[in-house]
């Protein structure tokens, strides 16, 4: 799934900012309900979140890919050779990082449970 979505996002003629601003808001979301079923202690409700925690993972791995393609598109030699621009290649890296672990996570929270 992680590796299908970063295709997506580099081949991609569309423009995925809106989606990347989507899942962004949905990530904030998904932070604050989970706090709340911290207390709440739902199983039914951790099932959902782990759903939308992949939706939300997968439209940001699409953005992420987009967003680097890009920016690496628009380089020049000098800048591609900076200092800066490595250091941006290490966020984007991470970023992606990110997106596969929680991706991840929330697969291994979907299939891990119980089914008597």
């Amino acid at each position: 799934m992680f590796v299908a979505m970063g295709l997506i996002g580099h081949f991609t003629k569309a423009n995925l900012s809106g989606i990347g601003a989507l899942c962004t808001m949905g990530l904030i979301g998904l932070v604050i309900a989970s706090l709340v079923n911290m207390f709440l202690k739902s199983s039914g409700f951790q099932m959902i979140l782990s759903y939308l925690g992949v939706a939300i993972f997968l439209g940001l791995t699409a953005w992420d890919t987009q967003k680097l393609k890009i920016m690496a598109s628009n380089l020049t030699q000098e800048e591609a050779e900076s200092q800066d621009i490595k250091k941006f290649a290490i966020v984007g890296a991470l970023q992606l990082y990110l997106d596969f672990i929680n991706l991840f996570i929330y697969l291994l929270q979907i299939f891990s449970r119980n089914r008597n």
